[in-house]
């Protein structure tokens, strides 16, 4: 079946089964491999999108139930200052290790900045907390996301 879906501003006609999850839309449809595949159960966080700026895990998340939502992936968050801020933050703090599980990271904690822009710690654990990151690095993340925050606060992340 054809779907119209909106991927980071731009529509894509995509012909896939109705209950074809997202993640794989993205991937293997729209060739935008920056989403990853972890669980495929939603725990994980590893394929966190966002969905109307909300985030999402796309391997759960069926094609047909986007509708006219607006769909953003990891490969368009540097066009809004919260990404900015959140990338400028990771290299600073030399946050990643393995990288596996970082767009899903950025993702979410970019999805936080937007509803919570002065997150506490205990905001930050909350608002991450469906995000699991093997080599253990929740404290760089932390205070990735604590220092977007301020870069953001500031003024911008340049």
């Amino acid at each position: 079946m054809a779907y119209a879906v909106r991927i980071n501003g731009e529509v894509r006609e995509v012909d896939v089964e109705s209950d074809t999850p997202m993640l794989w839309v993205l991937r293997d449809v729209c060739g935008l491999t920056g989403t990853k595949f972890g669980c495929g159960a939603a725990l994980c966080g590893a394929c966190t999108i966002h969905v109307d700026g909300k985030a999402r895990r796309s391997c759960v998340m069926p094609v047909a139930s986007v509708g006219t939502s607006s769909v953003g992936t990891i490969e368009a968050l540097h066009e809004s200052p919260i990404g900015q801020a959140l990338q400028r933050a990771w290299r600073e703090l030399d946050v990643v290790q393995c990288g596996y599980c970082q767009s899903g990271q950025l993702m979410s904690a970019a999805a936080l900045l937007a509803a919570n822009p002065h997150p506490t710690d205990s905001d930050i654990d909350a608002g991450m907390s469906g995000n699991i990151c093997r080599c253990g690095t929740y404290k760089r993340i932390r205070a990735g996301i604590t220092m977007a925050a301020r870069f953001l606060a500031e003024g911008g992340a340049a």
